[in-house]
């Protein structure tokens, strides 16, 4: 028998068993080259070739698993952010009920005698460490709205920076002047990281600053806007459930009209004992090689069955740069996928790479029907629909229960979104997910605001600061990285340009608040 009549007895015998109905049911959990599939049906169309009734059911089979399987990622999201949105939504339902109940101040606490004296000189102390790497166009007034937090405890803001010739540097010790009779606040210079990446290296710097009595310690990032009962809020989580590890939050994104401010879809509170007495080695797991403090904490949790939780109050603003062009974007994006290439140990190395495939797998899963699903655009069209009119919804949400956190603030609104760009924004981003995340795998280096880091063995090898050679800019908020004379704008893309021009006619010029 020769070797073409062997394989197609086994086609045969293959086409059998991919034809019974239990086949249909493993139709979504497996994995195909979609663009060899997408030839073979172009060539088979053209009359290239033919298949007989065998290899003909094993091709369809291929097909109809690889269209389908992107309404059910579509449909899965959809069902992910209707969630999100129904518990958003509950809490701003407390809140108008507890406004008609006679409670003015429901966007600080929903139980108003929380505000009496005799219950606010018992909370407990919270000192916030904000590590901060250059100056951008949100910046001034997001730190505004941290040091202006309505709290009632006994509250520190520990601004910590790399050097003093940090373009921020100016800028906060002005604001520390202008609020200095009601903010208690400090600048502390943390020097240069050796061990770990420069973000961690500010953080453990802030904390052995801060104060003797501090209960717990809030890291913030500098480009978040806070609510003014923001603060109170999540340290009445931690009182109500001691068992807390890490409460954390999520950053609403306002996008400013570039496409890459569309892809791109930051901060913990702690115990402060877990810091001074290196309690399950967060310390020790940060400073030897960190290089993200979110992954390594929450590899940390997982490793001793900590308790991670996040209240439906804590979503933030997130002002992204109105000129964000697309290869800061990609930066960004390779920044996301590199934390995957880092870990702390053998459990820590499998979870990432499970994290690693599964993105994979579900990004280019998301795109490939978009690519090739001409022949099921009806049904992927309702899916697609389904799945936006939940972010939709979401986002609508959001923005309504940012508003009344922050009823002196001025309003946000969904007119700076253009729907047509986070659709486009959805399919760029997954589909670019993973060509980041081989990259970070096989550099094992990444650009971090001027300093290149370099990995071996999941831990930060190597340092390199290179003024001359390094971007001058952050990513997402086009922060000025050194001081001295401004850079001029770069030059516009052609994708960029692109970007503008179809978001033109809707979108605005710039967000401004």
């Amino acid at each position: 028998m020769s070797a073409l009549d062997s394989v197609d007895s086994l086609l045969f015998s293959l086409s059998r068993a991919f034809c019974t109905p239990i086949a249909v049911f493993f139709q979504i959990q497996m994995e195909f080259s979609w663009l060899g599939l997408a030839c073979l049906k172009f060539g088979h169309r053209a009359g290239c070739f033919e298949f007989d009734d065998g290899r003909q059911c094993i091709f369809n089979f291929l097909l109809r698993m690889m269209e389908w399987k992107g309404c059910v990622i579509c449909l899965l999201l959809a069902l992910g952010w209707a969630l999100a949105a129904y518990v958003r939504n509950r809490e701003i339902n407390r809140m108008k009920k507890s406004m008609k109940a006679g409670n003015s101040f429901a966007f600080l606490c929903h139980d108003i005698n929380e505000l009496e004296h005799s219950y606010q000189v018992n909370l407990p102390r919270v000192s916030v460490v904000m590590p901060l790497k250059g100056f951008g166009e949100h910046n001034l007034h997001n730190w505004k709205s941290q040091i202006t937090s309505l709290y009632g405890g006994p509250l520190e803001f520990l601004f910590v920076m790399e050097s003093t010739e940090d373009p921020a540097y100016h800028h906060v010790s002005r604001l520390i002047e202008e609020f200095k009779d009601d903010v208690e606040a400090k600048i502390i210079v943390a020097g240069l990281s050796t061990t770990c990446s420069q973000k961690i290296h500010n953080q453990l710097v802030g904390v052995e600053n801060m104060h003797k009595d501090t209960k717990y310690v809030l890291f913030l990032d500098d480009d978040v806007r806070l609510h003014p009962g923001s603060i109170g809020a999540l340290t009445a989580e931690m009182e109500k459930n001691p068992e807390i590890f890490i409460q954390t939050g999520y950053p609403l994104d306002l996008p400013s009209g570039s496409l890459g401010s569309y892809c791109i879809y930051e901060y913990h509170m702690m115990h402060a004992d877990d810091f001074r007495y290196d309690r399950y080695g967060v310390v020790s797991g940060l400073r030897d090689g960190g290089y993200s403090d979110d992954m390594t904490l929450a590899a940390i949790a997982g490793a001793h069955k900590r308790l991670i939780t996040s209240p439906p109050v804590a979503v933030f603003p997130h002002p992204l740069s109105s000129d964000l062009s697309f290869s800061r974007y990609w930066n960004y994006l390779r920044k996301q996928t590199f934390v995957l290439e880092s870990y702390i140990d053998k459990v820590n190395w499998i979870m990432n790479k499970a994290l690693f495939t599964t993105h994979c797998y579900l990004s280019w899963g998301f795109v490939a029907p978009y690519v090739m699903g001409l022949i099921l655009v009806s049904c992927l069209a309702i899916c697609t629909f389904t799945e936006l009119l939940s972010m939709w919804n979401l986002t609508r949400i959001e923005v309504q229960l940012c508003n009344m956190l922050s009823p002196e603030s001025p309003q946000l609104s969904l007119g700076t979104y253009n729907w047509i760009m986070v659709f486009m924004a959805l399919l760029v981003d997954n589909f670019l997910y993973t060509i980041s995340a081989f990259r970070s795998h096989f550099s094992q280096s990444i650009n971090w605001s001027g300093i290149r880091y370099y990995l071996k063995d999941g831990k930060i090898s190597k340092i390199e600061r290179n003024k001359e050679m390094g971007p001058k800019f952050t990513d997402l908020a086009w922060k000025h990285l050194y001081g001295g004379k401004k850079g001029a704008a770069p030059k516009a893309s052609f994708l960029s340009s692109l970007s503008r021009s179809l978001a033109q006619w809707r979108q605005p010029k710039k967000y401004d608040v």
